[in-house]
């Protein structure tokens, strides 16, 4: 029984040197590098725009604004493909030729009448936040990546004083991969 134990042992230790001298020489062999006909195979990265919105015979999207409220929330979306296939974390850029320009006052805060931490009692008014004033708001959001499906999606959001105006969303996105820049764009009017 002894014996048995001690050539299987040794049947191992073989097994371990001839599986590290395998790999020893798999290793020096010289690095793969795919030849220029497998690369020009692989397509160009494709965006197909899904604007969840109306076109019209001009190739103008049209958007509903809402005038009861401020602004009008839209997802724009979209889906990469390469070869057919969903493509992950392409990273998209947005921008659009429309923004807005916060008044002298944001909004305002009103704060419960309590105690300090001297125990004094005191009656805050209306606070009104003023140090937004002039800052320009884009209509869309600057920057978003595809999900795992190749799924984009990126959300404007016209006031409502830009009713009938007609903007354009500029878009680029980049090929991680290849290193490629693509662009694009469309006309949406605010209607």
């Amino acid at each position: 029984m002894n014996q048995k134990i001690k050539g299987i042992k040794k049947l191992g230790n073989y097994g371990i040197i001839l599986i590290g001298f395998s790999l020893l020489i798999i290793g020096c062999g010289e690095p793969y590098y795919p030849s220029e006909d497998i690369v020009d195979d692989y397509e160009p990265i494709k965006f197909v725009l899904d604007s969840g919105l109306e076109l019209d015979s001009n190739g103008y999207y049209h958007l509903p604004i809402d005038e009861s409220k401020w602004q009008t929330l839209h997802r724009i979306s979209g889906h990469v493909y390469r070869d057919s296939m969903p493509v992950n974390v392409v990273s998209f850029s947005w921008i659009s030729d429309f923004y807005w320009t916060i008044g002298d006052t944001f909004g305002y805060v009103i704060a419960n009448n309590g105690l300090t931490d001297d125990l004094v009692y005191v009656a805050y008014d209306t606070t009104y936040i003023t140090w937004f004033g002039g800052t320009e708001v884009p209509v869309v959001n600057g920057s978003s990546y595809s999900r795992e499906d190749g799924e984009v999606n990126t959300m404007i959001a016209p006031v409502r004083t830009m009713k009938g105006d007609t903007s354009t969303i500029y878009y680029r996105y980049l090929d991680n991969y290849w290193g490629d820049v693509y662009f694009g764009e469309f006309n949406i009017i605010f209607d």
